[in-house]
């Protein structure tokens, strides 16, 4: 609401302070406008989101519409998924430096990642003893997945803002929400299988790299991530501009420029 502007700019900023993530959030850029291809209640009208109840079941003939980058992979659950979203909003929330991770397709971004290897743990040493409760000194000690961490996570989301608030995690308000991450990053939430810190930790570093990651895996929709700390991408060499006297801003590029010798120089 607009009398609460104020207010919401700074419970932001307050809690991407504490939670040391405020280089992501407030680097350069420009306000973008609208929501880019998101649509958590599945209206088909928008050609874009993911449709579904509560149990997982996908709106009717949605599939023809969804782009490839609104697909969900991996979350079946619309719950689930519009807990993901509005997490990724608090911990990377839109300002007037740019836009935040919902717009920059962030959760999209993780639901790729925890379907392929890294979501299952595919390349981790797998084998016991587990101790996930012990000290973190010996890093992450969990039997379950990665994948199994985050669903876990965001139901446990829902748990606990319906014991305080008698609401759906998404459902509350930013503020409430900002102290129910707290309480998970700081170790105070009884979940199974981990320490609450360990999903906390698990999901703010996917939100970072959603948004900053190349286009090519789902995220950092149309380079805007890129564009407020000015990185041009990735670049197959810098012949054409080694040499200048003046100081570059170059438009960034994708991985996908390259494909089929999209990009030239000279």
């Amino acid at each position: 609401m607009p009398e609460n502007k104020n207010e919401k700019q700074f419970s932001r900023r307050d809690f991407l302070k504490t939670t040391g993530v405020a280089t992501g959030g407030i680097i350069g850029g420009s306000l973008l406008g609208g929501l880019i291809g998101f649509n958590l209640d599945g209206d088909n009208k928008s050609g874009s989101g993911q449709g579904g109840d509560s149990s997982g079941s996908n709106g009717d003939n949605q599939a023809d519409t969804l782009p490839i980058e609104d697909a969900r992979t991996f979350i079946s659950r619309q719950d689930d998924f519009k807990n993901l979203a509005a997490a990724a909003d608090v911990i990377y929330p839109e300002d007037d430096n740019g836009p935040g991770a919902t717009e920059l397709g962030v959760p999209y971004f993780i639901d790729r990642q925890l379907y392929g290897h890294y979501g299952h743990n595919a390349t981790d040493y797998r084998q016991g003893p587990f101790e996930p409760m012990k000290s973190d000194t010996h890093g992450r000690q969990e039997r379950i997945t990665r994948g199994e961490m985050m669903i876990i996570g965001l139901r446990k989301l829902t748990d606990v803002s319906q014991e305080e608030h008698d609401k759906k995690f998404h459902e509350l308000e930013e503020n409430q929400m900002i102290d129910i991450l707290k309480k998970f990053e700081s170790g105070d939430v009884d979940t199974p299988g981990m320490r609450s810190e360990a999903f906390f930790g698990l999901l703010r570093d996917l939100v970072i790299e959603g948004v900053y990651s190349d286009p090519a895996y789902g995220g950092n929709r149309n380079m805007e991530g890129w564009k407020m700390i000015g990185y041009p991408g990735p670049r197959m060499g810098w012949e054409n501009d080694i040499a200048s006297e003046d100081f570059l801003e170059l438009e960034p590029e994708s991985l996908r420029d390259y494909q089929g010798g999209g990009v030239t120089y000279g």
